[in-house]
Parts: structure tokens; sequence; C-alpha cells
């Protein structure tokens, strides 16, 4: 399936769904959002990372920020943090450049690595659309993570692209129907911004006419 350019997705929101359903549809249907300490500090992280006056060359290593890609096989379009290009001979041809290179992502994330996998199909992602655009194949990429300063590699598996390809088709499939799912309360929802508007504690509770109901068949 190839997606028109007005249906395609924010590439970002593939993180937020891969996290939760409920969240991702909170902020791209319902256009809801609420800023805490983590958010706020994931986006000055990707402020610096998304100068896109910074384009530096260094020798055999050509570094480009904010470089919007897009994926009409996905169906998502979007920016990535940066994007390093090695001259490599298995590499392929950009414009104003000598030579051939070969595209290395990697995006830039607060915190810690994570025992979920959503900031690994973000960036896998962004590598599926720099293929489609470049016909290029791209093994791995990076992640930064701010609070141990350092990088973790991904290596982009075809298990963690069949992820990917059923994600964005799910999503797709939430976005047609305008379907906010309910939600499923876990410990994640602590550290999410978006807890006071989702309410996930209201799940747990039995609802209003099921408490009715048990009251009055308590009375004497």
């Amino acid at each position: 399936m190839t997606y028109r350019e007005e249906d395609l997705l924010p590439l970002s929101g593939l993180q937020h769904f891969a996290f939760c359903r409920r969240q991702w549809a909170l902020i791209h249907l319902e256009q809801q959002w609420q800023e805490n300490l983590r958010t706020v500090e994931g986006n000055l992280l990707h402020q610096r990372a998304h100068d896109a006056s910074l384009r530096e060359r260094r020798g055999d290593l050509l570094i480009l920020r904010s470089l919007p890609v897009v994926s009409h096989t996905l169906g998502l379009s979007g920016q990535c943090d940066v994007v390093e290009f090695h001259a490599a001979s298995e590499g392929v041809p950009l414009h104003g450049e000598e030579g051939l290179w070969m595209p290395f992502p990697v995006e830039y994330k607060r915190g810690r690595p994570k025992a979920h996998q959503a900031d690994e199909l973000q960036l896998c992602a962004q590598a599926m659309c720099l293929e489609e655009m470049l016909c290029c194949s791209i093994p791995e990429g990076a992640l930064y993570y701010g609070e141990p300063r350092r990088r973790t590699p991904v290596t982009f598996s075809s298990e963690l692209r069949e992820r990917v390809q059923s994600c964005s088709e799910e999503m797709h499939q939430f976005y047609r129907r305008g379907h906010t799912p309910k939600a499923k309360p876990s410990k994640s929802c602590n550290a999410c911004s978006l807890r006071d508007l989702c309410l996930p504690q209201l799940t747990r509770r039995s609802s209003v006419s099921a408490y009715l109901k048990k009251a009055m068949e308590e009375l004497p």
C-alpha cells in the first residue's frame, strides 16, 4: 500500500504509540498535551540536536541535523535529529558531495535506555524512511541518551522492521476511525505527562451505576 501525502502521520508518534496507544490518541487525535519535567528536558535536548544550521564536515564524515524524511510505504513523515553520512564504497551519492556515503541515523533521548522498544522503533522507522528516499540499505543506527551521555547502538533487524510496519498500519487504522483506546493502567502511567488528562486510575473503579446498585443491595 502507498499512502498519499495528505494521509501521512507524524513519525514521532510511533514512539508514543508503542509506549501507549491511548497516549498516542490523546496527542494525535484529540490534540491534548501537557508538559512535565521529562518532556521539558527532552525538548531542550532535541533543540540542540535539531539546529539545522549546524552542518558539519569532518573528513570522511558529514553530519546533517533536522533532516526531513518521509515514507509513503509506511505513511509516515518527520525529521531525524542527526544523520551521519560516512564515506563508504557501498554508500549512495549525495547532492553536492563527491563520492559515496552511508547513512547512520542518531536519535537523541533524555533519561536512560528503556525496557520497551519505543525508542528503537522510532529510530528504525527513520532508517526505513531514509532507505526509501535514498534507495539504500541501512543496517544500524544509535540512540543517544542524556543521562549516561553515550550512544546505544541499534541493529535494524527484520523483527524490528516488521514491528515498525505493523505499528504504522495500526496507527493509520486508529486515525481513520478516530478511536481513542481505553486506558490500561501500568507502572508506566506514573511517568506519563498526560496522566492528569488520561486519568487511568478511573478504570480501576466500578461504574456509578454498579456502585449505586451495590449500595442499594446493602441497605437493610
